[in-house]
């Protein structure tokens, strides 16, 4: 499955970039977040719960940060196993400077297998956007209220 988006926001890229390398700003902005541990600079261990539809599911994932540019762009590597299945997802997240303001954009993959991929495949599409849009509307309302 594809996921993209484009999200903007009233900072500077560098300002951008802090926070979403920022473990408190991780926390607090992934959906369903239960608990979020700091293995190292790039490397994360997230429990959360999550659903789609009326299929909910609690995951373990570790999520890992790549190709770093700084304020530029990102790889994110995200693997997890859970109650509904299990998730592996590969996307680059790119900034630019936009209008006085900076512009990020999200473009990868994502596979999901389990009991969520079979009952729920069609749904997963809106369920993927309506979790980023969560994230990025979150570190949005940070930034902006910095």
């Amino acid at each position: 499955m594809k996921i993209s988006g484009n999200y903007s926001f009233d900072a500077a890229p560098d300002v951008v970039w802090e926070r979403l390398l920022s473990p408190d700003a991780l926390r607090h902005c992934i959906p369903g977040c239960k608990e979020f541990v700091e293995v190292d600079d790039a490397h994360y261990r997230v429990s959360m719960s999550v659903g789609v539809g009326m299929i909910r599911g609690d995951y373990s994932a570790e999520v890992t940060l790549t190709d770093m540019e700084r304020e530029s762009s990102l790889r994110m590597i995200v693997s997890g196993k859970g109650s509904g299945g299990s998730i592996r997802g590969d996307g680059r997240l790119s900034l630019s400077a936009s209008n006085g303001g900076t512009t990020v954009a999200l473009d990868g993959d994502a596979q999901v297998t389990g009991v969520v991929a079979r009952v729920g495949q069609r749904l997963l599409s809106s369920a993927s956007r309506k979790l980023m849009d969560q994230f990025f509307a979150c570190l949005k309302s940070q930034i902006d209220g910095a």
